[in-house]
């Protein structure tokens, strides 16, 4: 939800290229779940749930954060951190 993030210029991508959907805290929600069914059915092949640090609505480990909200999304869903300090995005193992 953040708007020092731009998606696409973080992965790489141009407009259009992927579907976006920002949700406050990284939380994957009922709304959430509903728009990623349809962004599958309209072809969707990866999906990746990205957090960032300094983020107003949590606190604490993010990576423990990343793991709990990625097992909401199912098998071959990555998970990510991105440094809005740094610029940095770091994968979750």
């Amino acid at each position: 939800m953040d708007s020092r993030l731009n998606a696409e210029q973080i992965l790489g991508l141009e407009q259009g290229d992927a579907h976006v959907i920002r949700n406050a805290g990284a939380l994957v929600t009922d709304d959430v779940l509903r728009s990623l069914e349809l962004s599958r059915s309209l072809g969707t092949e990866e999906v990746f749930l990205i957090l960032h640090t300094d983020c107003a609505a949590r606190s604490g480990d993010l990576d423990e954060t990343v793991r709990a909200e990625l097992a909401s999304l199912g098998a071959g869903a990555r998970g990510f951190v991105y440094d809005v300090h740094t610029r940095e995005l770091r994968e979750v193992a």
